[in-house]
């Protein structure tokens, strides 16, 4: 099908799905549609709201559904997945990079200036081998030979960044797999194990007790998965230390935290963390982080000279927010049994499918009850990970949900210029889910809208 036939057919499901709107009501559906800011699936509402006057009880607004065109009110779906929700997503992606940034430059957000002179490191912490994979571009974007092995599996080409073999395994009859779903699925409990021996090796690094380390000093942190090509996920972590001053206030540490006994302490942490996967006959029974720990100290500075600069950090981590699993192969949903004999259908790659078939056959809770808490076949979309894509310590700086709650008492604020006093007036609302997303022909009119709405709060 031509370009030209494909908007044709998207004009003509419009003008379709639209004609039973009034001149009025299709105005009325356009303003809905315009202030999504192109969000792809909205969610459908019905209810109403009452805006009164404290003071007397006077009702100053009052708003209901039954009056729209398709008696539902449009807001925005807030998806971080830009696969599901680009606009959503780009908002998420945003707000995570101003709560990174405040944690490395301080000076908003309850966070003081003084934390740029903090020791922080940028951490990255990967999985094991769970069987060789193709390779790709290096980071300085050589392409090496893949696998020159004289033993194993071997493949002797330099693969292209974009190559689709690239995380694939070289034999996938030797590949373990459950080892693979079994990494992932304890993935979160490795980081939560992780961040209580660091504290650890810390204070032993310092020759302090843990209960005298933790009067002087706090760990923040703040973190965000990222899935690798293979189908594992991985972290990048800004750690960083911190005095503790009145009332838990954030001050700087003693000269003797440095960059160099976090450094050591993150290494030493790292390498003793570990946990015991059940035995079932896979290769992989201990379950700890991968060799490939790369820790690099974060400089303070604006110029971008070329080494590892706070705003360039938040901007690196920030941009893995967005992103999940369906970067590995996989889907961005979650699957029935049904969609276990469609999975080519649906786009997977053949190395994601034996994942998610894995993690369904390990979720089964009368084969495999030791594993029923794991909850696998919830997860078997994610290739068994259930963890939060982005955490923080609560000292490290604002949270994402302050950062949400700032906008909207920004929009409310605009809304009631010129009307009334937002501190007398009090809003009573009654919002039901009604669905979500546009019919075919909405989504290809509010596609053309979002792209040309202004991009406010």
């Amino acid at each position: 099908m031509t370009a030209a036939a494909t908007l044709a057919e998207l004009a003509e499901s419009a003008v379709r799905d639209l004609a039973r709107y009034s001149v009025a009501d299709l105005v009325r559906w356009i303003d809905q549609a315009t202030r999504l800011r192109g969000c792809a699936e909205p969610v459908r509402l019905t209810g109403e709201s009452l805006t009164v006057d404290t003071r007397t009880g006077e009702v100053l607004h009052a708003y209901t559904t039954a009056s729209e065109p398709h008696g539902h009110l449009l807001v925005r779906c807030g998806n971080r997945r830009a696969s599901r929700c680009p606009s959503c997503a780009e908002v998420y992606r945003a707000d995570t990079y101003h709560l990174l940034k405040a944690g490395l430059l301080g000076g908003s957000k309850g966070v003081p200036e003084t934390v740029r002179t903090h020791p922080r490191v940028l951490a990255t912490f990967t999985a094991p081998s769970f069987g060789p994979v193709h390779r790709g571009p290096d980071k300085t974007g050589r392409s090496p030979v893949c696998h020159p092995r004289r033993r194993g599996p071997a493949c002797f080409e330099r693969h292209a960044a974009g190559d689709p073999r690239i995380g694939q395994p070289l034999d996938p009859d030797t590949y373990d797999y459950v080892g693979h779903v079994l990494w992932n699925a304890n993935a979160g409990d490795l980081w939560r194990r992780f961040t209580i021996y660091l504290r650890r090796h810390l204070a032993a690094a310092a020759g302090l007790t843990q209960a005298e380390f933790a009067r002087q000093v706090k760990v923040s942190y703040a973190k965000v998965a990222e899935y690798q090509a293979r189908g594992v996920v991985h972290f990048h972590a800004v750690i960083r230390l911190d005095g503790r001053g009145e009332g838990d206030a954030i001050v700087p540490p003693p000269s003797w935290a440095t960059v160099d006994l976090l450094t050591r302490a993150i290494t030493t942490a790292a390498a003793a963390v570990h946990l015991e996967a059940p035995d079932l006959g896979q290769p992989t029974r201990r379950l700890c982080w991968g060799e490939q720990l790369d820790i690099r100290p974060i400089d303070t500075g604006d110029l971008d000279d070329g080494e590892l600069t706070e705003t360039k950090v938040a901007g690196y981590i920030a941009k893995y927010a967005v992103k999940a699993a369906e970067a590995a192969g996989t889907v961005d949903r979650r699957l029935n049994r049904a969609d276990l004999r469609r999975l080519g259908e649906l786009g997977v790659t053949e190395h994601a499918a034996r994942l998610i078939r894995t993690a369904w056959e390990l979720g089964n809770p009368a084969a495999y009850p030791e594993l029923a808490n794991l909850r696998l076949r919830q997860w078997a979309h994610m290739l068994g990970f259930r963890g939060h894509f982005s955490t923080k310590s609560r000292a490290y700086s604002t949270t994402l949900g302050a950062l949400r709650q700032a906008r909207v008492d920004y929009c409310r604020t605009l809304r009631a210029q010129g009307s009334h006093d937002p501190e007398t007036t009090l809003v009573l609302a009654h919002w039901r889910f009604a669905g979500q997303g546009f019919t075919p022909g909405e989504s290809a009119l509010a596609a053309l809208i979002g792209r040309n709405a202004p991009r406010d709060p």
